[in-house]
């Protein structure tokens, strides 16, 4: 089970941290994504790592303003989103699958979190 949190209201330049943690299952030997779905629009790749190496792959409309990053100990993934902006604004979803090989595919995310809100204010 994932469970997302850290969304709220943040002005234009802001930031935020999310969070996603595992409960009954390791996340080390999978890869962890963060997606988003914004209102009409359909559900859009952000970023994922691999667990065991850290190696990631960013969207280019996220790169350099978001970093995800891991806690071993903790299970958990977090996402800190710096620079916002009003685009950024959508539910957050976190995602897991067995294999190490990042996907930018919802489809290939067999277990998600429930999503977190996340809204930027011009």
């Amino acid at each position: 089970q994932l469970q997302a949190s850290g969304g709220g209201v943040v002005q234009a330049g802001g930031s935020l941290r999310l969070s996603c943690a595992a409960s009954g299952r390791s996340l080390w030997g999978g890869a962890v994504a963060w997606f988003r779905q914004a209102p009409g629009k359909e559900r859009e790749f952000v970023v994922a790592i691999t667990w065991s190496d850290g190696n990631t792959n960013y969207a280019d409309s996220v790169k350099d303003r978001f970093t995800i990053s891991r806690a071993n100990a903790k299970n958990t993934v977090y996402l800190q989103m710096n620079s916002l902006k009003p685009e950024d604004t959508a539910v957050y979803y976190c995602a897991c699958r067995p294999s190490p090989l990042r996907s930018t595919a919802p489809a290939s995310y067999l277990f998600w979190g429930q999503g977190t809100l996340v809204t930027v204010s011009s």
